[in-house]
């Protein structure tokens, strides 16, 4: 009986190994990597605050791409203490952050760092952490839209529970098709047409929202017009 039960286990034992060695352990390590790593960046974040809600909605307004509006709503909940100031940014072709303005706040400094020009902005008066504001810009971009392909990115340098991007075509100029685009994990995904709407003025709407964006990534969208 002994014997037997030796026998029984040595069996197993082969047929564990068997399994082991066929399973794709490179494709589950390279897995179980990315979650340890997501994870860790996660808990090692220390931002200012955390954003919880996030729309942008770049309008061209002429079928030449000569003129553009950008707004963005962002609702963001301190994590510090002794908060002053909000820091925002922009980058793009032509000219950007025409007739700048925000509110709540007052735009401080204007500095450019690279490609991107950040504005800072004050709040004349001291936040804690667990307070919420929600941050209401807009400013004009002066022939930056000049080519057949046109793009518009987000970069994700803090922790957001929601994103939404928005596009609006005039009348005149439609999209032909829209893609979004994920810079670090070089990634595309073709925007179909329940991605485009027709408004009642006849512009057309491109849209693309997520609930899990990914700290730290560059989300493009891209169009042909």
């Amino acid at each position: 009986m002994a014997d037997e039960k030796r026998n029984d286990d040595q069996s197993l034992f082969d047929k564990l190994i068997a399994v082991l060695s066929v399973l794709p352990w490179p494709e589950a390590l390279g897995d179980l990597w990315k979650i340890m790593r997501n994870m860790m960046q996660g808990w090692s974040y220390r931002g200012m605050y955390e954003v919880l809600d996030y729309e942008s909605t770049l309008e061209l307004k002429d079928r030449g791409g000569k003129r553009a509006t950008f707004k963005k709503r962002e609702r963001v909940r301190y994590l510090q203490d002794n908060v002053i100031a909000y820091q925002d940014q922009a980058w793009g072709d032509g000219k950007v952050l025409v007739n700048y303005c925000c509110t709540p706040g007052t735009p401080v400094d204007r500095y450019r760092s690279g490609y991107k020009t950040y504005v800072l902005i004050s709040r004349r008066e001291v936040k804690t952490k667990g307070e919420v504001d929600e941050f209401n810009i807009e400013w004009g971009v002066r022939q930056g839209f000049l080519k057949r392909t046109g793009h518009w990115e987000t970069d994700v340098t803090h922790r957001t529970r929601h994103l939404k991007m928005n596009v609006i075509f005039p009348k005149s100029r439609p999209p032909r098709c829209a893609t979004l685009v994920e810079g670090n994990r070089q990634r595309s995904h073709n925007l179909g047409k329940g991605a485009q709407m027709l408004l009642p003025d006849g512009r057309w709407l491109v849209t693309w929202e997520t609930r899990k964006a990914r700290l730290y990534e560059n989300y493009i969208l891209q169009w042909e017009w």
